[in-house]
């Protein structure tokens, strides 16, 4: 396993989009055909699958080393209702695109931090959203917690808004890492709010669980794995540490590289833990989340229904995904859409009555194709195409691929690819063969974190 480690930890995408950010073909995009795109997504879609939105809550009170997100470090709440006012009137402009009343399916409040905003004031805004659409009998309402901040008060108001999921972000229990990262959180406190979830009725609880941070050896990753067990959440995304430093903004200036674990150290984090967690019962699903039978994750890989968007893995899919607020990605499935980074450009944007898009990319039949064999690995971990009536670059990666199967990382049969269970955690790699987009255009410097 260490030879193919050094072989495949190279700098990868996480395909939570294809074509993924840096390879946006921003020339070919304007505001005007990104409003058309969506106006078609919504006549197809909207009856039948309904919508997704995505709520960016930007505001954390404290910096975490660790993190890559765009985010406004503040103890100010005189923030909250402002900003909250600027999403209405955001959604109010996509509202006006719309020919019917939209039929809402899934609602994620992310990050920042959602619970930096009082129940009060997220009621508000949820109340806000509701009042204009329909929602969706199997709707799924889920949200990300700070364990430190998260009041039962929170829970309890979600909860009665229909949140039903809600994922608490925990990364390690050692006390060294935890400084280096600048997150000190007490097992007292995630014990404490997952507890109340459950008490309250929370179906799907997860954890994230973070491999690869500085400091962490394989005696805290195993600590902090058998600690969560003792609160069993119903799943857990077992993510890797992306280090990206050169990202403006991020923040990952809190410990030194030297202090990361190495290559094969971060592997054995991972194969390790994955086995411990298998162990105590959870299930592999797709690429770094766990889940307990009984979950609708899990579920849904089963039937084949799972998903991956910028929200990461989803138990459903919709064609189109709006994101509001600053930052916030959106995904109409024919185009992708990022906002603008900064809150007062942001709002200043919005009050003028303008979609507050900075960039995007409008997804030509190429691109339609290979997003559709990279969401089959992500999801599935297998695909099927047929060269003939494919683009002929995919014949290359098809090439490329039987270097991976000599490795024992996927199995071809014809022109179906199976990834295997050795090669699950090479799945970055597999989808990228056929990242057409970076295939033609290698970055010349380091735009990604390491696949492993």
């Amino acid at each position: 396993m260490n030879s193919l480690i050094d072989k495949y930890n190279i700098p990868g995408p996480r395909y939570t989009s294809y074509p993924t950010v840096p390879y946006w073909d921003e020339s070919g995009f304007s505001p005007e055909l990104w409003k058309q795109s969506v106006i078609r997504t919504f006549k197809e879609s909207n009856a039948e699958e309904g919508i997704s939105i995505y709520i960016h809550l930007p505001f954390c009170e404290a910096l975490c080393t660790f993190c890559a997100c765009h985010k406004r470090i503040t103890k100010q709440h005189s923030v909250e209702i402002p900003y909250l006012e600027s999403v209405l009137k955001e959604w109010q402009l996509y509202l006006n695109l719309f020919n019917e009343k939209p039929k809402l399916k899934e609602l994620h409040l992310g990050g920042g931090t959602p619970t930096f905003f009082s129940p009060q004031n997220l009621k508000a805004l949820l109340e806000g959203i509701f009042e204009t659409v329909e929602i969706a009998e199997d709707q799924e309402f889920s949200f990300e917690g700070h364990p430190n901040n998260t009041t039962r008060e929170h829970l309890q108001t979600l909860y009665d808004l229909g949140f039903r999921r809600v994922s608490f972000g925990v990364q390690d229990y050692d006390l060294k890492v935890q400084k280096a990262i600048n997150r000190i959180q007490p097992f007292e406190n995630v014990q404490r709010v997952t507890e109340w979830a459950r008490e309250i009725g929370y179906r799907g609880i997860s954890h994230d669980l973070v491999f690869g941070l500085p400091h962490q050896s394989w005696e805290a990753m195993e600590h902090t794995i058998r600690k969560t067990m003792e609160l069993k959440p119903d799943r857990l995304a077992f993510y890797s540490y992306a280090h990206v430093p050169w990202v403006k903004g991020v923040g990952q200036r809190g410990f030194d590289e030297n202090d990361l674990p190495s290559g094969e150290e971060k592997r054995r984090l991972y194969e390790d833990g994955k086995k411990l967690l298998e162990e105590l019962g959870y299930i592999e699903v797709g690429m770094d989340h766990f889940s307990l039978e009984h979950d609708d994750l899990y579920q849904s890989l089963i039937q084949k229904k799972l998903h991956r968007n910028f929200m990461g893995y989803t138990s459903s899919k919709t064609q189109l995904m709006v994101g509001l607020g600053m930052s916030a990605i959106s995904d109409s499935w024919y185009a992708f859409a990022q906002n603008v980074k900064t809150v007062e450009e942001y709002q200043k944007i919005v009050e003028e009555g303008q979609i507050p898009v900075v960039k995007g990319h409008i997804l030509n039949n190429e691109d339609l194709t290979v997003r559709r064999h990279i969401l089959n690995l992500m999801c599935q971990l297998e695909t099927t195409f047929d060269l003939n009536n494919s683009f002929p670059e995919l014949e290359n990666a098809f090439e490329m691929l039987k270097e991976m199967e000599n490795d024992e990382l996927v199995e071809i049969n014809g022109h179906h690819i199976q990834i295997t269970e050795k090669g699950r955690a090479f799945t970055r790699n597999v989808a990228m063969v056929f990242d057409l987009r970076m295939m033609r255009n290698k970055p010349e410097t380091r735009i990604f974190s390491m696949t492993i």
